[in-house]
């Protein structure tokens, strides 16, 4: 084959340093657009993006030559750059270390990008803890609760 064919989705998830409401619902909006356009500089497609005061949700394409750790440590840094530097927020915001990183098929797309659009409703009957390891459960990944949360 002389040509390289591929479709790599993520669900991707990281949340506020101490999972602090920081992000408050009036600045959403321009936060999701700047995470957008950050994904966007690095030749990846963001598809949806949503969350809460306490954490991201974004669907993205990833090309096959970049390092998924390489661009979410990217679009983390230089969206807490810019959110420091807002006066809308407080200077001291920042991101949890860590994120969360989930396989999507093209099948299961529609899917993944309604749960990010009714992550308001989500939230009305689980918290970012629950959901996480929901998540987690869902795809099989192991995890030790004792740094799960550092």
């Amino acid at each position: 084959m002389s040509h390289t064919y591929c479709q790599l989705l993520y669900h991707l998830v990281w949340s506020t340093k101490n999972r602090s409401p920081s992000i408050p619902s009036s600045f959403e909006e321009r936060l999701h657009c700047y995470i957008g356009g950050a994904f966007k500089t690095k030749q990846c497609l963001p598809l949806q993006i949503g969350g809460m005061p306490d954490h991201v949700h974004v669907l993205v394409s990833i090309p096959p030559t970049i390092l998924l750790s390489e661009i979410v440590r990217n679009v983390k840094v230089c969206t807490t750059k810019w959110m420091q530097q807002t006066d809308l927020i407080n200077e001291n915001f920042s991101w949890q270390e860590g994120y969360g990183a989930f396989s999507v098929s093209a099948s299961n797309r529609e899917g993944v990008t309604n749960y990010i659009q009714q992550q308001k409703e989500h939230h009305k009957k689980h918290n970012f803890k629950e959901e996480f390891l929901m998540l987690l459960g869902k795809h099989g990944i192991a995890f030790d609760e004792k740094y799960l949360w550092k």
